[in-house]
């Protein structure tokens, strides 16, 4: 097969994006020649190094825009710099036919036009909704967010393929996004699961508590994490469940401020922040805990998107709690107690409900990881994948 692939994500670094991950290193493995471009960050900080035959480039991450247009012009002006810089150096290297850009931002389609007249094709990897992202982050719409629609519909109109995370996505591609619906693919995001696997854990996690609840994933503005800290309060105060420890593992801008909560809160003994653990760290961390937390709020975004972490509770056979969202039900079924979204009170009673039901919430934890074997692990998506880019690449005549 000679066929080359050039991924182009803004966020993450590679390999510590496990989505873009698993896709590069199935593509490598079905034969596809695959480079990477990726900011540095969290000790991936090499300009260029090939791992597992992934290619992957390397460009300073600017500071995270938090607030305000001009800050989001900065940080993106230094990646579409970055992007144009190293394709220009993957093409002379080792050349690409697709560009498969991972939003957001919506703008990776600039790169892809650059190259259209030379007969590269975009796929449109498609990771967060992006205007409704903004809507989450500030809570309007406004001028911004009608800019933000015309980058996705400008996103869509240059994919040839595009894949989608779940069918809420799908459903926006096809209505939102103009695409013919045999050009879009669900490529769910899943843990491996012969990797992924539950075992007895690290037991200095517990911190000597009966129950332990954890988290995984970002701690950001829109992750719901005051939410968190206030159910924690109610478990332990109100409802009087005092004999729980609450493990925060992960990493984002909003740490701070959490940490500040969980000391005003009086928490500050039932909860340890890891910060960012990967690999079999992050495995002794998650094996150790007894619950799964995903306080994610309901709105615009979340309702429709599917959360990393809750696969990952269920691919170790942990039962969860989570507001009642439409994809995360979707994702999660019987694995899982739904809170009334974005009521920290209600969380900490399902929270509660499953500590005074230790042989429900173990059953709800097979029930999950069944689940996964059944049709969520990342073998299903593998093949949606590979059967995306048959599609683009029939559609180029190869």
């Amino acid at each position: 097969m000679n066929r080359s692939i050039l991924i182009v994500v803004e966020n993450l670094p590679v390999p510590l994006d496990r989505r873009v991950w698993l896709e590069a290193t199935t593509l490598a493995s079905a034969g596809y020649q695959v480079s990477v471009i990726c900011p540095m960050g969290r000790g991936w900080d090499a300009p260029y190094e090939e791992i597992e035959g992934i290619h992957i480039y390397r460009h300073p991450a600017p500071p995270e825009a938090h607030s305000g247009a001009v800050a989001y012009a900065r940080e993106y002006a230094h990646a579409i710099r970055h992007w144009f810089r190293l394709a220009a150096v993957v093409r002379r290297e080792r050349g690409f036919d697709v560009i498969q850009g991972c939003n957001p931002p919506d703008l990776i389609w600039l790169l892809a036009l650059r190259y259209r007249l030379a007969g590269v094709r975009y796929m449109f990897d498609h990771h967060d909704v992006c205007p409704e992202l903004f809507e989450a982050k500030f809570g309007k719409k406004g001028l911004l967010w009608g800019v933000m629609r015309l980058w996705e519909r400008i996103t869509f109109a240059c994919a040839s393929v595009s894949m989608a995370t779940n069918e809420s996505f799908r459903r926006i591609a096809v209505s939102r996004g103009g695409m013919a619906p045999e050009d879009v693919f669900v490529v769910r995001s899943a843990p491996r699961v012969e990797s992924f696997l539950p075992g007895p854990g690290d037991p200095g996690y517990r911190r000597g508590a009966r129950t332990v609840l954890g988290y995984i994933g970002v701690i950001g503005q829109q992750e719901g994490m005051d939410l968190l800290v206030e159910a924690l309060r109610c478990l332990v105060l109100d409802l009087g469940h005092r004999d729980v420890h609450l493990v925060i593992v992960g990493f984002g801008p909003e740490v701070p401020v959490v940490k500040a909560d969980v000391t005003a809160k009086g928490l500050d003994d039932h909860v340890t922040f890891t910060g960012a653990l990967y690999g079999e760290d992050m495995l002794a961390a998650m094996n150790a805990i007894d619950i799964g937390v995903a306080p994610d709020p309901k709105n615009a975004m979340n309702d429709i998107s599917t959360m990393n972490k809750v696969m990952e509770y269920m691919t170790l056979e942990k039962p969860l709690v989570q507001f009642d969202l439409t994809e995360g039900r979707a994702s999660a079924g019987e694995a899982a107690r739904y809170a009334t979204p974005n009521d920290p009170r209600d969380f900490a009673k399902q929270i509660a409900a499953l500590i005074e039901a230790p042989e429900v919430a173990r059953e709800m934890g097979l029930k999950g990881r069944a689940r996964v074997l059944d049709a969520l692990a990342w073998d299903y998506s593998s093949a949606q994948l590979l059967a995306a880019y048959e599609r683009l690449f029939s559609k180029m005549g190869r």
